[in-house]
């Protein structure tokens, strides 16, 4: 990875990724999209995110030591048994590349992070009122 450099797509950023964390971001990428099919690519803070329905809802990406998978703080909370074996913080889960998140864990913290931005959509349009 180039420090400091701006990415405009997901692909620019996945290329300049070591080979295994670029495999590993892929099968991410391609879990994410399969889940969330009507969902658009972007760059958010410097990272690859998935953008559902206007808003980001995850974001990706390498380091120097691990990757890591950012679905916020609730999904992180709800699934906290299924993360155990993983370095987890407040949004973020680290993993190995080798050690990937499994599909169907991805899957579920996706669909907590959505249902969370659809009830935090109700509640603004409850309040709008």
């Amino acid at each position: 990875m180039r420090r400091g450099h701006k990415y405009e797509t997901v692909g620019e950023y996945l290329a300049n990724v070591d080979p295994d964390k670029r495999s590993a971001l892929e099968k991410l990428r391609k879990t994410i999209a399969a889940t969330v099919p009507r969902s658009e690519e972007c760059i958010s803070y410097g990272l690859p995110a998935i953008r559902h329905e206007g808003r980001v809802l995850v974001w990706f990406g390498a380091s120097a030591r691990h990757c890591a998978f950012y679905p916020g703080a609730r999904p992180i909370r709800v699934h906290a048994a299924e993360l155990k074996s993983y370095d987890t913080s407040k949004g973020t889960i680290r993993f190995q590349p080798e050690k990937p998140l499994p599909v169907s864990l991805i899957r579920k913290l996706i669909r907590t992070r959505i249902a969370e931005q659809d009830a935090a959509r109700k509640r603004a349009l409850l309040t709008a009122r």
